[in-house]
């Protein structure tokens, strides 16, 4: 379980330092356009007859995201000011969350849907797992250990199901930004990368989270034989 936890924590501490080694250099780049982040987004949003939808800026750096709840693109300062590849693929790909929420995208559904279960069961899981364990090696009791492990392979799921959601996102914005000459081909060239080290970080977490509950129903299983 340790090693699981190491491996893919090394593994996510590079990626995420690879993710933001791509985005300070391609922030260094300025698109040809000269538009920034707030006019791509509005401009996108537009485009795909989205009306309802703000575009506003939150604090924090690479804290850019879509908030289906009260409908807002929320871009980071260097986001919603920059003029720049990077800030034209993180804009793109937020208000590709608002254009699959507008067209009830399947995979967005059922990720929102799951949120405030997860959202619940998330205070109880590590208590539930941790508390199992101690039962499990103390008396050879299952049962809390089980209750944990569904709580997990919920959230495994969820993390799962997030991955289409990004990439799709990522796949309208690049789709938009290229057919409307947001960006040249170099910065298309840029854009996309930045947004597949960003994926990257989603994928890494999916897979953490299948391993660990891969040892969790190993170890239930190999109880039950004993």
């Amino acid at each position: 379980m340790y090693l699981i936890a190491i491996i893919f924590g090394v593994l996510g501490m590079l990626i995420s330092w690879r993710l933001k080694s791509k985005f300070k250099t391609y922030s260094e780049q300025s698109l040809q356009s000269n538009l920034s982040g707030e006019e791509i987004a509005n401009r996108m949003l537009a485009d795909h007859g989205i009306s309802d939808v703000r575009v506003i800026t939150v604090d924090g750096k690479l804290t850019d995201h879509y908030n289906p709840a009260d409908k807002t693109v929320n871009l980071s300062a260097d986001v919603f000011h920059g003029r720049n590849a990077a800030a034209a693929a993180v804009a793109a790909h937020e208000c590709g969350h608002a254009v699959q929420h507008a067209r009830a995208y399947s995979f967005l559904q059922f990720r929102s849907a799951m949120v405030p279960m997860l959202n619940f069961a998330n205070g109880f899981m590590p208590l539930l797992l941790m508390g199992g364990m101690m039962l499990l090696y103390s008396t050879g009791n299952t049962t809390v250990l089980q209750i944990g492990v569904i709580l997990f392979a919920m959230a495994t799921l969820f993390s799962f199901i997030t991955l289409p959601v990004e990439f799709d996102a990522s796949n309208r914005a690049l789709a938009w930004i290229k057919a409307n000459n947001i960006v040249t081909p170099a910065e298309y060239s840029m854009s996309k990368d930045a947004l597949w080290w960003a994926a990257m970080t989603y994928v890494v977490a999916a897979l953490g989270m299948l391993a660990q509950l891969l040892y969790y129903v190993n170890l239930l299983g190999g109880r039950r034989e004993d």
